[in-house]
């Protein structure tokens, strides 16, 4: 028989990426928890991690493990506060792509938050996670968050995914630009403009050869990885730069960048461990497919 410590020991050594800190975690010595960590491998006979000097990844034996080790654990918590006759809490770790507004998301919190306080079913509690792409799939596929808000890749099958909306990537210039009532522009027509670059901009790589195939070679007044301090400083008058559609301030435009067909896809990708249809709909990713499938099923996000 597995005991419930063993589980806890292991999805805390996945959650935290090493011994020291899951022991830390666990309140229990490394020792104490590597014993435990060899007992489980023992009792599952499979190697569960493959260790090395800078991180701790799981084996193919772990990964499929560890799926239903979340799941044992969260009955084990809904167990525990059904005897005790608590309102059960269900924790939401919810992965949210950097480049994604925040604006939107608070939004969608706010309406979550509504709407756990008038329902009677389990209340939520939420855990955001902000990252890059890979760092999102990399935390689905250990385990450490239950869903995504990101990009929707077609090779994302491994997944359980949920497309929200499709969006281009287009100019943000300053309300005041000369070129601000156009609906597209040329990179050729912002030759002698300054531009800020977002680094951690997916398709970074694309928009720079676009513009220096052109003979664009612009001068860079700021280099971001925050979206809302890019947007901020476009709007000021620093620069403009190219970012995804669904951004938006008073006094920035966002017309299309003419030639420029880039675009991406916006969803939910689920981890293996979590199974929507056999628990109570989770309040926040209900309110986040409330603001943009009406949109998406009209044609309007497409």
């Amino acid at each position: 028989m597995i005991d419930r410590y063993l589980l806890r020991y292991f999805l805390a050594v996945i959650d935290s990426g090493s011994f020291s800190k899951a022991a830390q975690q666990t309140h229990v010595s490394q020792p104490t928890l590597s014993v435990g960590i060899a007992k489980l491998e023992r009792l599952v006979g499979a190697a569960l991690f493959e260790r090395s000097a800078k991180r701790v990844n799981l084996t193919e034996a772990g990964s499929r493990f560890a799926v239903h080790a979340r799941r044992i654990e969260n009955e084990f918590n809904l167990a525990q506060v059904s005897v005790l006759g608590l309102k059960p809490v269900r924790e939401l770790k919810l992965g949210v792509l950097s480049t994604f507004p925040f604006a939107h998301l608070s939004a969608a919190v706010r309406a979550a938050r509504d709407a756990s306080c008038d329902a009677a079913g389990p209340a939520e509690r939420l855990s955001l996670v902000v990252g890059s792409e890979r760092e999102l799939l990399q935390r689905l596929s250990r385990g450490q968050i239950d869903a995504a808000l990101t990009i929707v890749r077609p090779d994302s099958d491994r997944f359980a995914s949920e497309i929200l909306f499709g969006e281009a990537y287009a100019l943000a210039l300053p309300a005041a630009h000369p070129l601000a009532a156009e609906r597209s522009i040329a990179a050729e027509e912002l030759a002698d403009n300054t531009m800020i670059v977002r680094r951690h901009c997916e398709v970074l790589g694309e928009t720079s050869r676009h513009f220096t195939e052109r003979g664009v070679r612009p001068f860079f007044a700021f280099r971001g990885s925050n979206d809302e301090q890019v947007l901020a400083l476009v709007q000021a008058g620093l620069g403009v730069t190219v970012m995804p559609a669904c951004y938006e301030l008073a006094g920035v435009v966002r017309p299309a960048l003419r030639g420029f067909a880039y675009r991406r896809r916006i969803g939910l990708l689920h981890a293996a461990h979590t199974d929507e249809a056999r628990a109570a709909p989770s309040p926040l990713l209900t309110a986040i497919r409330a603001r943009y499938l009406p949109a998406r099923d009209s044609g309007a996000a497409a």
